[in-house]
């Protein structure tokens, strides 16, 4: 068995860039989610994939410990933490898409999940931290090391789901607590994290089943094929609530966007006159005319009313 004191000893001796706002602390906060993640079954197989709840739980981390002015910025830690070593041998790579290469920092978070398949612990330092106790220590020592003053307060925060990526799927749950607060978009990663929220939550509040044709398709690795689609384009109104989505198959998700259908006041279904198909095709959409649409269980979480109204008489083309 390897020394563990060479595991701690590395990771709380990070070498960190010095900035106009002191050390950067960009390496602490990603060690300190990968652990999180962790804890929680994230990552079992040692793939840490840039994903929304990678780069929203790294958002919140940050700001639950940082106090200076340096940016939250993912992809710098997510790179640079590569040329980190546990006895002179790397503890951290990034594996690349097929046909890419990782030769540089990527800066935008878009351009880096298009390159970047997920990053990796060594297999010796994995193998430590899938010990829960080992994990634990160790995620303790890294706050105590690089944040001292926010020992407390940060374990107190994360116990009870307090931050900015909790605080963010309630607001696009639209929770009777966040229903209220606005939370701006300022950075690429923000909008990034939003996206992926609305893509996940809208399809789980409708139980990945679409709201139209009630198909629910989905797969054993954890994929669903029922969209997320936006009533009122975001572009237009910056609103990625669920009230502001619908759960559809991807046919009927590009009719609705194209104005083919919408939904009445009542929640049933309209047709476009221009639709062209075979009416008698099994999965024709006639069958849908008049029908209501599925419903999620919490009425807060209903389609907006005013929201399908500006869609019907900006978008269907009746």
């Amino acid at each position: 068995m390897s020394d563990p004191s060479k595991f701690l000893h590395a990771l709380t001796h990070l070498h960190r860039a010095p900035t106009k706002f002191g050390t950067a602390p960009h390496k602490p906060v990603l060690l300190i989610t990968l652990l999180e993640l962790m804890e929680s079954g994230y990552a079992s197989d040692n793939h840490f994939y840039p994903d929304t709840e990678l780069v929203g739980v790294f958002q919140e981390n940050w700001r639950l410990l940082v106090d200076t002015a340096n940016q939250p910025d993912f992809t710098q830690p997510f790179y640079y933490m590569q040329s980190e070593k546990i006895s002179g041998v790397g503890f951290w790579e990034l594996v690349a898409m097929p046909d890419c290469q990782v030769n540089a920092h990527i800066k935008s978070i878009n351009k880096l999940v298009s390159v970047v398949n997920y990053g990796r612990f060594s297999d010796e330092l994995f193998l430590y931290l899938s010990d829960a106790a080992n994990r634990a220590y160790v995620w303790r020592r890294l706050i105590e090391t690089y944040f001292p003053a926010k020992v407390a307060e940060f374990a107190e925060r994360k116990d009870k789901d307090e931050g900015y990526f909790h605080e963010l799927e309630a607001y696009i749950l639209n929770t009777p607590v966040a229903r209220k607060k606005i939370i701006k978009i300022e950075t690429e990663e923000e909008v990034y994290v939003r996206s992926g929220l609305f893509k996940r939550l809208v399809p789980q509040v409708y139980e990945q089943t679409c709201a139209i044709s009630g198909m629910q398709l989905g797969s054993t690795f954890g994929h669903t094929f029922v969209d997320a689609c936006h009533i009122v384009p975001f572009c237009i109104s910056h609103d990625d609530r669920v009230t502001n989505g619908l759960a559809l198959c991807p046919n009927i998700h590009r009719a609705f966007d194209r104005g083919l259908i919408a939904i009445g006041d009542d929640y049933t279904v309209l047709l476009s006159s221009h639709i062209r198909e075979k009416s008698e095709h099994a999965y024709s959409m006639n069958k849908f005319e008049q029908t209501k649409m599925s419903l999620p269980e919490h009425r807060s979480a209903w389609p907006d009313l005013d929201l399908l109204r500006w869609h019907r008489k900006e978008i269907f083309r009746g």
